[in-house]
Parts: C-alpha cells; structure tokens; sequence
C-alpha cells in the first residue's frame, strides 16, 4: 500500500509540450486546431530549443523546435518523430519536490533546478522512473 502522508505541492498540469521539426508550419496547424494564436515565442539557448506557447482556458501547449541538430529535441524528433514530449506539473516549491521525489525513487535529470522558458524554474523525471513518460516539474518565479 501507498503512504500518502507526505506534503506534496503539485497543483496542475501547467502545459503539455510537442516537439516539432517545422516552428511555422506548427503555428499555423494549431492555431487553425485550437482556434487562437500563440501567446508568446521563446529562445531558451540552455536547451536549444525554440518554444511556442498556445493558451486554451487555463491549459497550455508548447511547441518544441529543435535550435540545434545535435539537441535534446532534434534526437527525439529523429527516434520518435513530431509529437507528444513531455506533460509539465507546476508546483509550489520545486526544491522540496524534487527532494521529496528523489527520495521516493524518481530519477531526477538534474540535481538543481534551471530557468526555462515562460518564466519557470524547471526540472525533468527520467522517463525510465515514470513508465516512459517525460514529467517536467515547473515553478513560477517570483518577481
């Protein structure tokens, strides 16, 4: 059985993120998808990636284009092809949740968080900690 007397401060999926090869081409697909324009388009040079961010309600999808031919995003796209990536959380305090994970086993891709884009502290799970998903913990950062 699961103890679940702990504190856990994960609120809601914040966004879910889809690798794709062509940023333009994407932009228009889902915006004739979803209805509305992207919000905001950013280079995060760390992850040389280029994100577009849609808002639908309270939700989010980010799309992920490859900066680099080597990167993170530009290997996904040439093992797995244009889609689904990773699901992001947000949470309260991503210090104590990525502690509180660590401890209860996740493998963590980073022992300290880092700035990504739209303004968040971010970390990733090891997709072989998580049943083959890609989870990304996201805090806001203060002002």
């Amino acid at each position: 059985m699961i103890d679940f007397n702990y504190t856990c401060n994960m609120n809601k999926i914040e966004h879910l993120g889809i690798a794709v090869k062509d940023a333009s081409a994407s932009i228009k697909l889902f915006e004739l998808l979803l209805g509305v324009a992207p919000y905001k388009s950013e280079l995060v040079e760390s992850e040389n990636v280029e994100t577009i961010f849609f808002q639908l309600g309270p939700n989010k999808i980010e799309l992920l284009r490859s900066t680099d031919p080597d990167g993170t995003i530009a290997k996904f796209l040439d093992k797995k092809g244009e889609g689904f990536h990773h699901v992001a959380i947000a949470v309260d305090d991503i210090h104590s949740e990525m502690k509180r994970l660590a401890a209860a086993g996740f493998e963590l891709l980073m022992q300290e968080p880092k700035k990504g884009a739209d303004n968040k502290l971010i970390c990733f799970l090891h997709p072989r900690s998580t049943n083959g998903l890609l989870v990304e913990l996201c805090q806001e950062i203060s002002a």
